[in-house]
């Protein structure tokens, strides 16, 4: 109702204006007066006809050069317009409709600058082009996202503006087109050391290979760099003249758990829980490909574990887990926590990702330590956001024995990030 009385005023006006341009030449006369008129009726035709034109039929899609890409990443957009009538049009303004989930720009290592001001990475996207299309039909707008933030991002509109030269006629119309794009976490390599027990200084340590059970030999394989002496088959050696080692099983009391604090509180720091997702990701692709036994548990307002077990299809499942995950929850990361080690065997080594401690935290790594093998705590926060009161649940932590990782942006903008685990 409201379009159609709009329709109805715009006309009225043009046609006023057609009537009181001709009434003027009739009692004027002269050339002057018809040269006005017969110049104008052109243009008053073309009105007439804007009026009529029906650009909701134009067909509107979109091509993107990526559908997945690594969070940071860029994208290609090309907006592609085909109309069947090339009705003569003096401009076209075409505007991308952008999701909340986009209004973010996220580089690679260069975000955690603004590590303790994560507002500053919100952005106001606006996309709009414009482009003189007279009789063209078919019309291409390419456009680029930059810094694409992680998650799962939903294209579904295009707005289309046009009208005549003078402003009298605006038409606009809504596109709905869909398309995805997903921004999966992006990994940082991560160098595991420990203070003592290495094989080599500066070289992946020996938490990995640690987790052998070097009593039941299940086979025979090859010399690899780090493989104790104490596991040389001299017999398979002297036969295949090579260097052959025993190949050991596996304990299930020695598998590896990642623990994603993914519960929301006060004064979440985004950013940081942003590193900690790239990082929980980054440590899985690293102790994979040392140790077979490593899984994922995210303890958010729903618990999600993921054992992973060198399967690629796994992997993939906590890599679409990881890219759409976000902080919820209203009860706290420690009474969770507390449910889920109920669950979890004992002699587990664990892996704490959080970016928020206190003193209830304090009190339930004391529970988990006795029930695991070892325990190490990656803390991720912006230097001048760690609070004294932080520090000293830190410092009593060490001192109790629990391995901890203060993570800042220095550490974090590092081409590698270093990760002690003793």
């Amino acid at each position: 109702m409201r379009g159609m009385l709009g329709f109805i005023g715009k006309l009225s006006f043009v046609v006023f204006l057609l009537v009181l341009l001709f009434s003027y030449a009739m009692f004027q006369g002269g050339f002057v007066s018809w040269f006005l008129f017969f110049g104008f009726l052109p243009i008053f035709i073309n009105h007439i006809g804007l009026l009529f034109y029906p650009i909701k039929k134009w067909k509107v899609t979109r091509q993107l050069s990526h559908h997945v890409v690594r969070a940071g990443d860029r994208v290609a957009v090309t907006l592609q317009i085909h109309r069947k009538t090339p009705y003569p049009l003096y401009y076209c303004i075409c505007e991308e409709i952008f999701p909340d989930t986009l209004q973010k720009a996220f580089s690679h290592r260069e975000k955690y600058r603004y590590m303790d001001q994560p507002e500053k990475l919100h952005v106001q996207r606006r996309i709009k082009k414009l482009i003189f299309p007279g009789f063209r039909r078919h019309m291409e707008l390419p456009y680029t996202i930059e810094q694409v933030p992680r998650g799962e991002h939903e294209l579904h509109a295009i707005r289309v503006r046009t009208g005549d030269f003078f402003g009298f006629i605006k038409k606009e119309q809504i596109f709905y087109v869909k398309d995805q794009i997903i921004a999966v976490p992006d990994e940082q390599p991560v160098h595991l050391t420990e203070n003592i027990n290495s094989f080599e200084q500066g070289s992946l340590s020996s938490y990995a290979r640690n987790l052998k059970n070097t009593n039941v030999a299940t086979g025979v394989r090859e010399y690899m760099p780090g493989d104790k002496f104490s596991w040389i088959d001299w017999k398979q050696s002297a036969k295949k003249n090579t260097i052959i080692t025993k190949e050991f099983e596996q304990e299930k009391s020695t598998d590896t758990a990642i623990i994603l604090n993914a519960c929301n509180h006060e004064g979440i720091n985004e950013l940081a829980f942003e590193a900690g997702i790239e990082l929980t990701l980054s440590l899985i692709s690293t102790i994979q490909r040392h140790s077979s036994q490593v899984s994922l548990i995210a303890v958010g307002e729903e618990t999600a574990h993921f054992p992973i077990q060198n399967n690629a299809v796994k992997k993939e499942r906590v890599k679409q887990y990881l890219t759409k995950v976000q902080p919820e929850g209203a009860r706290p990361f420690s009474m969770k926590l507390k449910e889920e080690m109920m669950k979890i065997g004992s002699g587990v080594n664990m892996i704490l990702v959080t970016t928020h401690v206190d003193q209830t935290f304090q009190e339930t790594i004391q529970q988990v330590k006795q029930r695991s093998r070892r325990v190490v705590i990656l803390f991720i926060q912006a230097s001048s956001l760690i609070s004294r009161y932080e520090n000293n649940i830190i410092q009593q932590l060490r001192y109790e024995g629990v391995v901890v990782n203060v993570l800042t942006e220095k550490q974090l903008m590092q081409e590698m990030v270093g990760v002690n685990i003793s």
